[in-house]
């Protein structure tokens, strides 16, 4: 298929580049030049403009945003919706609020132009492991586009069938699924990132006990002086808490043991803090996901070994650098 790519960075370069790799067509546009000239490196079409952009691509045509959510998405997609015409497609592939895409979705069903939400899981790796893809939309927009959701998404690979699944028809098993209309999609992306927070906590605190675990304060018996890059590597080989959190989690151990690379200032991207939202809003009990955010932002006040960690697996997954 052809598609046009809009935000070139760390995420919508690399989305493209795996899209191109299996034959699409990608128009590509940045407003940053050097993003736009990085991509055209890998053969792909690039525009100065979003004029430019929608005039090389043919109908209906299909738009992918992948720039930060809030204002810089709602903006591009309003400047869009008076550039395309009837029966074109705009995906917003961020991580935008899920009120904010039926809000949109709405507004442009009005003008004939269809939008997909589509929540996107892989970080920096995923140019090379495929996307997870959780898609909210209208049904024949979704099966339209499914040629650029097989190819972005990892596929069935080498993990191994579920148990019971054996007479279920789904793309799950293919890392992409269409979960409902729009808004779903970043639904169940920011539930995903609600439980990533939890994840990334309970390592962080329990690195953090095993790194004290010398403490002056115990009695001498009771000192273990544990080398936590092992530690990390031996849970990473048939353990129950085996995850790929972990394994970028003994990546940032081997590369800086005391990750004295990182003050432990965690951002958190807004995921978090709409997930604890939502479980008000549903009365459902998320004690364990409400305390992982509130620890980010306790990290700003004054940082520990398990909050360099947390930093560290952000880094790792998702390219995401600390402030200074």
């Amino acid at each position: 298929m052809q598609i046009g790519m809009i935000g070139l960075g760390k995420m919508g370069a690399n989305m493209a580049r795996r899209l191109m790799a299996d034959g699409h067509e990608c128009v590509g546009y940045d407003v940053s030049p050097e993003n736009v000239k990085n991509l055209s490196q890998y053969g792909a079409d690039t525009a100065a403009s979003l004029s430019e952009l929608i005039q090389k691509l043919t109908g209906p045509r299909v738009i992918w945003c992948m720039v930060p959510a809030g204002e810089i998405t709602e903006n591009l997609i309003a400047e869009l919706s008076e550039l395309v015409d009837e029966n074109d497609i705009i995906i917003d592939g961020g991580n935008s609020l899920y009120k904010d895409d039926v809000r949109r979705a709405g507004l442009l069903a009005e003008k004939n132009i269809r939008y997909v939400d589509v929540g996107t899981s892989g970080g920096v790796w995923g140019v090379e492991r495929g996307y997870c893809l959780m898609i909210g939309g209208d049904k024949a927009t979704v099966d339209y586009l499914n040629p650029v959701f097989q190819t972005l998404a990892p596929g069935k690979g080498e993990i191994e069938a579920t148990p019971g699944r054996e007479n279920m028809q789904s793309t799950a098993e293919d890392g992409y699924l269409h979960c409902g209309p729009a808004g779903s999609g970043h639904f169940v992306k920011m539930i995903h990132n609600g439980i990533e927070y939890g994840m990334m906590m309970a390592y962080a605190e329990g690195f953090d006990i095993l790194r004290n675990a010398n403490s002056k304060e115990l009695p001498e018996e009771l000192q273990f002086d544990l080398d936590l890059k092992d530690i990390a590597e031996v849970w990473r080989r048939g353990s129950v808490v085996g995850s790929w959190l972990l394994d970028l989690t003994a990546i940032s151990l081997a590369e800086d043991p005391e990750l004295e690379g990182y003050s432990g200032h965690v951002a958190d991207s807004g995921e978090g803090r709409w997930t604890v939202q939502a479980a008000i809003d549903e009365a459902v009990p998320a004690n364990v996901l409400t305390a992982a955010l509130f620890a980010r932002f306790r990290s700003r006040q004054g940082n520990t070994f398990a909050e360099k960690m947390l930093s560290a697996m952000r880094k790792q997954f998702g390219g995401h650098v600390e402030k200074k």
